[in-house]
C-alpha cells in the first residue's frame, strides 16, 4: 500500500480545513517547500496535492507553486483542485505530475471522462468526495442526489483505473477514518482504491492495508504529529 502525505494549497500556502469548510482553515506553512523537505527525509516516495483555490472556483490558481514542488522531487505526484478541461489535464501531466485527478467534471460530464480514461488511462484518477453518501463537488460546496458508492461501480465499469474515495465528515477533524465504507468499496469494485479523509492511527493503515486498499493519503494527523509518517510508510509496505 502506498502512502500519499497531503499538500493542500491556499493562496499559495499549506492549509487544511475542517469538514471541506472554507471558513475553517489552519495554516501549517507559508512555504510549501519547508514540507516537501520533510515529507523526503520521511521517506516519502508518493505525494497528493490538491489546488483548494482550484477546486473551488474552477481553475488551477496554485499552478506555480505546483510546478516548482515537482521540479524540486522526483516524488509520484498526483494532483487535484479545479481540473476541468483536457487542456488542464495535459498542462500538469506535461509539468512531471503522475496523476491528474478529475473531481466535479467526472460527476457532471461523464462522455468527457470516458474520453479521458480511454486517452491517458494510469494518469487519471477520478476523485469521490462524499458526505452520508453522497456526491459533493465544486469544492465539496455542492452535494449531488447520487449515492457515490453506485457512482464508484458505475466508474469501475468504464474502466477507470483508481478512485480516490474521501469521507468528508471525517477529513480534518482527526477522529479516524470511515474504515466501513473502504470495506465495502473493495467488495464492489476492482479497481485501486485510495482511502482519504480522517486517517488519524497507524491502526488504521494497517487495517487498510490488510483489505488490500491500494493507498491512503494522510495529512492533518502529520502536521499535527498524530502520527509518524516514516512509521507508517515502512508499516504501509
Amino acid at each position: 500500500m502506498k502512502i500519499f502525505p497531503a499538500i493542500d494549497l491556499k493562496n499559495g500556502e499549506v492549509v487544511r480545513l475542517v469538514e471541506g469548510d472554507y471558513n475553517n482553515k489552519k495554516t501549517y506553512f507559508t512555504n510549501p517547500m519547508e514540507v516537501l523537505d520533510f515529507f523526503i527525509e520521511s521517506g516519502g516516495e508518493n505525494l497528493h496535492i490538491v489546488d483548494l483555490d482550484g477546486a473551488s472556483e474552477g481553475n488551477t490558481f496554485n499552478f506555480k507553486t505546483i510546478e516548482k514542488i515537482i521540479k524540486k522531487c522526483d516524488l509520484f505526484t498526483q494532483v487535484g483542485g479545479g481540473i476541468r478541461s483536457e487542456e488542464t489535464i495535459k498542462k500538469y501531466l506535461d509539468v512531471g505530475v503522475g496523476r491528474a485527478i478529475l473531481g466535479t467534471i467526472a460527476v457532471e460530464n461523464l462522455d468527457f471522462l470516458e474520453k479521458m480514461i480511454n486517452k491517458y488511462k494510469k494518469n487519471i484518477a477520478v476523485s469521490v468526495d462524499a458526505r452520508d453518501r453522497m456526491i459533493a463537488i465544486k469544492g465539496w460546496k455542492e452535494i449531488k442526489k447520487e449515492d457515490s458508492i453506485d457512482f464508484c461501480k458505475k466508474l469501475d465499469d468504464m474502466g477507470i483505473e483508481t478512485i480516490i474515495y474521501t469521507d468528508i465528515s471525517k477529513d480534518g477533524k482527526l477522529s479516524g477514518t470511515n474504515l466501513h465504507i473502504y470495506k465495502e468499496l473493495k467488495n464492489k469494485i476492482s479497481c485501486n482504491i485510495i482511502a482519504s479523509g480522517g486517517i488519524t492511527y497507524e491502526e488504521e493503515i494497517i487495517k487498510l492495508k490488510e483489505m488490500n486498499i491500494d493507498g491512503a493519503i494522510v495529512g492533518k494527523a502529520i502536521y499535527e504529529k498524530k502520527i509518524d509518517l516514516k512509521k507508517i510508510i515502512n508499516i504501509s509496505k
